[in-house]
């Protein structure tokens, strides 16, 4: 391959691993432009997880084998049977190599020597593939995996410009995997409440949204959990900020322990004192029940004073839901009424008979919605 042409390549390569919007994108995207670099027929992209002591495959592309999976759920290899992992990528480059590919063959080494073949030899003769190039790929300052490309038999050998190559677009890759890390983590921020550690308001919106959709499209049960935690004003009032910060930090668990219940549910912040749980699937009554115990540990908290909880499902009588800010003007009102009443217990949307008072809020104007919100928040 011509220097131009390897040269774009790069390029290439890079461009489809910055277009990623996934982990898993980052990595097909990294293994593709490998493989086509490289002309080779397969490529894969693995991990080092050094606690568990193995080579995890992440993505495998290209002419797979019949026990080689795209995104392989358990396809990983214990270090000892490739002693190059903690020994060429860790201990040599640690100590002043260069984290340089090497080049296999199914009959032994052809370029580069890293000191040991035989499982990769065995792998290459039990796949049909003629030759590999092995790229370590170096991840802020540590050996972090490897850029795996194979050759079928009867294709041109691997040599060592194909590993001096391989070893540019191990070092391109691992730019990417950081752009990647780099993104996962401002994503991250940008969904989670950097107080308690929950989902916040805008990684609910976006969650109550598709499963509004799942609802309408195929029946599923959405349901939703708006909390709002009693006292918290006054324990800043009296004990300080930092005292409340713990209250909400410390309900926050307590949230996050009860949506553990429910399979998939999402316990989040949404602001100030109020909290919420979704949930998709679970039967109302399951949804009732861990809404619930928050509320009996809630009111066992050292500070506070409980919680006012609401509860709004699709699996009961509340009519129509065909948008996500019904569903939560439901629960948002059910959670008013259980503060105005001083419920211990969670009000349920839907379960006072034909003319529920919670359903008759959620669906009043805004105006008289807010007028009759001012109403209960002076009752307490």
């Amino acid at each position: 391959m011509g220097e131009d042409r390897r040269l774009v390549a790069v390029v290439a390569l890079a461009q489809g691993m910055a277009a990623a919007h996934t982990p898993r994108e980052s990595w097909r995207a990294a293994a593709l432009g490998a493989c086509r670099a490289l002309s080779g027929g397969f490529a894969a992209l693995s991990v080092w997880e050094r606690d568990l002591g193995r080579l995890r495959v992440l993505v495998n592309v290209g002419d797979r084998a019949a026990d080689e999976d795209e995104f392989p759920d358990g396809e990983a290899y214990p270090v000892h049977q490739f002693p190059e992992i903690t020994e060429f990528l860790h201990e040599r480059w640690v100590a002043g190599g260069e984290p340089n590919a090497w080049v296999e063959t199914a009959e032994g080494p052809a370029a580069g020597r890293p000191g040991y073949c035989h499982q990769r030899v065995a792998a290459l003769r039990r796949r049909g593939r003629g030759s590999c190039v092995v790229a370590p790929i170096v991840l802020h300052g540590r050996a972090w995996g490897e850029l795996y490309v194979a050759r079928s038999v009867g294709t041109p050998v691997f040599g060592r410009a194909d590993a001096d190559f391989a070893t540019v677009l191990a070092a391109v890759v691992a730019a990417g995997l950081a752009q990647t890390e780099r993104l996962e983590e401002a994503r991250r921020l940008a969904f989670t409440d950097a107080l308690t550690g929950l989902a916040n308001r805008r990684a609910v919106d976006v969650r109550l949204e598709e499963a509004v959709e799942r609802h309408r499209a195929e029946g599923v049960v959405v349901s939703l959990v708006v909390c709002d935690l009693n006292g918290l004003k006054r324990v800043n009032d009296t004990l300080g900020h930092a005292v409340g910060d713990r209250l909400l930090e410390r309900f926050g668990s307590v949230l996050s322990l009860c949506g553990a219940m429910l399979p998939g549910a999402l316990a989040a912040r949404l602001g100030g004192d109020e909290f919420c749980l979704l949930a998709v699937g679970p039967l109302a009554d399951e949804v009732v029940k861990v809404a619930d115990d928050l509320c009996r540990r809630a009111g066992e908290l050292e500070l506070g004073e409980g919680v006012a909880c609401g509860v709004a499902s699709t699996e009961d009588p509340i009519g129509p839901v065909t948008s996500a800010r019904r569903l939560f003007r439901l629960a948002d009102a059910a959670q008013y009424r259980a503060k105005a009443v001083r419920a211990a217990r969670p009000v349920v949307a839907g379960r006072e008979g034909p003319d529920d008072p919670v359903v008759r809020l959620a669906d009043e104007p805004s105006h008289e919605r807010t007028a009759e919100r001012r109403r209960f928040r002076g009752r307490r």
